[in-house]
C-alpha cells in the first residue's frame, strides 16, 4: 500500500509484537496476491473503533490490502504455528489460510488482531490452497456479529472482499477473504504447540507474552503462570454458559479453536438450536455427537486440561506438585460454570435472588420442552412477553402446574413484577440468527449477487434483545422438514 499521506486517512496504525516472539511460532510471508478484489461489506461501528477511517478503508489501496494485495505501512505479515488436538486427536496444525498483517493500536489504547482468513496458501496449508468461498466468510461475518449483539466475547469481522477469482473445492465456487478482528488469536493449541515442539523457556516466552497481552493486572501475584490458568478457566466457564443460554452450538470445539482471551473464534460448522434438545449436533464431520449441544461444557473441561498439562514446567519446579495444581484449577471449572448457567437462566425466568429449588424449576420446564419439541428461543420469548399460550406447552397439565409454581416462585422475592419483566428482556433475546434465514441471505448473495437480503437480517440481528415489531417475521422457526439441517466446516 501506498506509503504516506493515505495511509494516515485511513487510519492504520499497527504493531507486531506477535512477531517480536521466538521464529517457532510463525512463519513470515509475503502475501499472496487476487486478480480483482471488490469491497462486498465492511462494518462502519467495528471500524471506526477501531480507529479507521470508512472512507479511506472503502479506498482501492485499502481494498488491496483487505484483500492481501498489500499491507498497511509497518506490517510484518505472518502465519501463526500451533497444534491442536482435532476430535479428540492431536496434530499439528497453523493458520493455513489466514495471514496476521499485524495489531491495530486503537485510539483507545487497546490491541487488535488484524487477519485475513482465505488469503492464501501458507506453510501450515498442508497441500491445500489456502482461499476460502464467498458463503462462508459472510456465513462467519452475520454469526460473528450476532454473537457480538447478544452479548457474547467474540471474534469480529471487519469486512468481506471477493477476489475475483474461482476457488475449486465440489464446483467452482467465487473466492473471498475476511478480515477477522480478535484481542488475540493466541489458542489452546498454540500452548500445544510450544509444549509439543518447542524448549520451556520457549513456553515461558509465550505465557510471559499472552499475561503481559491479557492479564497485565497478574505481575504481583505469586505464581503468574497459575493465576494464567485460573484466569483462562474463568473466561471459558464464562463463555459456554453463554453460549448455553442462548442455544448456541459451535461444532468443532477442537482445542486449536479455543482461545486464551476467552472469545468465540472460527464459526466453521456452528449453528442456533431451534427446538430444545441437548444431543443437537449440526456438523456434518461430528457423526458420534462429540461436540453436541449438551457436551459443549464438558469438552470445554477437557480442553483446558489439554491446557493445563502444557503449563506444568512452569506451574511448580516439582512434576508431582505442578500435576496437583493443575488439577485443582482444573477441578473448579464445573462449577464455575454452573454458577454461570444457572445465574443466566434465573435471569432468563425473571428471578434474582437464589433458592434451592430454582435448578429444578429449571430443569422441568427445559424437560418438557425437549419432550415436546418446543423451539427454545421462542419458549423463552413467549414467557418473556407473558403469551405462555404462545408455545407448544400451552394446554399440557405439566406446563400448567408448572407456571404456578413459577408465578408462585416470582412473588417470593422482593422485586416486582414489572422488574422482572425488565430482567427477562434483557436476558432472553427476542431472535436469533436463524439457520434458515442465514441461508437465504447467503443463497441471495452467493447465487444472485443480492445482499440486501443479508443487509435486512444483519440489521435486525443487531438489536437481539429489542423486541420490536420489525423483527416479528424473523422469529419463527423453519417449517418441518424430513431432512435434518447439516452445517460444513467453512471452505
Amino acid at each position: 500500500m501506498k506509503k504516506g499521506k493515505e495511509i494516515i486517512e485511513t487510519g492504520w496504525n499497527i504493531d507486531n509484537s506477535y512477531a517480536r516472539l521466538p521464529k517457532l511460532f510463525f512463519t513470515s510471508l509475503t502475501p499472496n496476491t487476487v486478480p480483482s478484489p471488490k469491497l462486498i461489506i465492511l462494518n462502519y461501528p467495528l471500524a471506526t473503533s477501531l480507529g479507521f477511517n470508512v472512507e479511506g478503508l472503502q479506498s482501492k489501496d485499502s481494498i488491496e490490502v483487505l484483500a492481501g494485495n498489500q499491507v498497511p505501512e509497518g506490517s510484518l505479515p505472518l502465519a501463526q504455528a500451533y497444534a491442536g488436538h482435532q476430535f479428540g486427536h492431536f496434530t499439528m496444525l497453523g493458520d493455513g489460510r489466514a495471514l496476521l498483517i499485524g495489531e491495530q493500536i486503537t485510539p483507545l489504547e487497546n490491541r487488535f488482531d488484524i487477519q485475513l482468513k482465505g488469503s492464501g496458501p501458507t506453510a501450515y496449508s498442508r497441500g491445500g490452497d489456502g482461499r476460502a468461498t464467498l458463503g462462508p466468510m459472510l456465513r462467519e461475518y452475520i454469526i460473528s456479529e450476532a454473537m457480538h449483539a447478544l452479548g457474547i466475547a467474540t471474534t469480529r469481522s471487519l469486512a468481506v472482499v471477493t477476489t475475483g477469482e474461482p476457488v475449486i473445492r465440489e464446483t467452482d465456487l467465487p473466492g473471498a477473504i475476511l478480515t477477522r478482528v480478535a484481542t488475540s488469536h493466541l489458542r489452546v493449541g498454540t500452548f500445544q504447540y510450544a509444549a509439543k515442539w518447542g524448549t520451556v523457556e520457549d513456553l515461558q516466552v509465550l505465557a510471559d507474552y499472552t499475561l503481559q497481552r491479557h492479564f497485565p493486572e497478574v505481575d504481583a501475584v505469586e505464581n503468574r503462570y497459575l493465576l494464567l490458568l485460573q484466569e483462562v478457566i474463568k473466561r471459558q466457564a464464562l463463555l459456554i454458559a453463554r453460549w448455553q443460554l442462548v442455544g448456541f452450538i459451535h461444532g468443532v470445539m477442537n482445542t486449536d479453536n479455543m482461545t486464551i482471551s476467552g472469545e468465540t473464534i472460527d464459526y466453521g460448522p456452528c449453528a442456533f438450536m431451534d427446538a430444545y434438545d441437548p444431543a443437537t449436533v449440526f456438523s456434518s464431520i461430528d457423526r458420534q455427537g462429540r461436540y453436541a449441544y449438551g457436551n459443549q461444557p464438558h469438552i470445554a473441561g477437557w480442553n483446558l486440561a489439554r491446557f493445563a498439562e502444557t503449563l506444568l514446567p512452569l506451574l511448580h519446579e516439582d512434576q508431582e506438585q505442578a500435576v496437583k495444581l493443575a488439577q485443582d484449577a482444573i477441578s473448579d471449572f464445573t462449577d464455575l460454570y454452573h454458577r454461570h448457567w444457572l445465574t443466566g437462566m434465573r435471569a432468563k425466568l425473571g428471578i434474582f435472588n437464589e433458592e434451592v429449588q430454582d435448578e429444578s424449576l429449571i430443569q422441568d420446564l427445559l424437560s418438557m420442552m425437549e419432550e415436546n419439541h418446543a423451539d427454545y428461543t421462542n419458549t423463552f420469548r413467549a414467557l418473556t412477553l407473558d403469551t405462555p399460550e404462545d408455545t407448544v406447552l400451552f394446554g399440557t397439565t405439566e406446563f400448567t402446574q408448572w407456571l404456578e409454581l413459577w408465578q408462585a416462585r416470582l412473588s417470593r422475592q422482593q422485586e416486582s413484577k414489572a422488574s422482572s419483566h425488565q430482567l427477562m428482556r434483557a436476558s432472553n433475546p427476542g431472535i436469533i440468527p436463524r439457520n434458515h434465514r442465514v441461508e437465504a441471505a447467503l443463497e441471495a448473495a452467493v447465487k444472485q449477487g443480492d445482499y440486501s437480503v443479508m443487509a435486512r437480517l444483519l440489521d435486525v440481528l443487531s438489536s437481539p434483545y429489542a423486541y420490536s415489531p420489525q423483527q416479528a417475521d424473523y422469529c419463527a422457526p423453519p417449517t418441518p422438514s424430513n431432512r435434518p439441517y447439516r452445517t460444513f466446516c467453512g471452505t
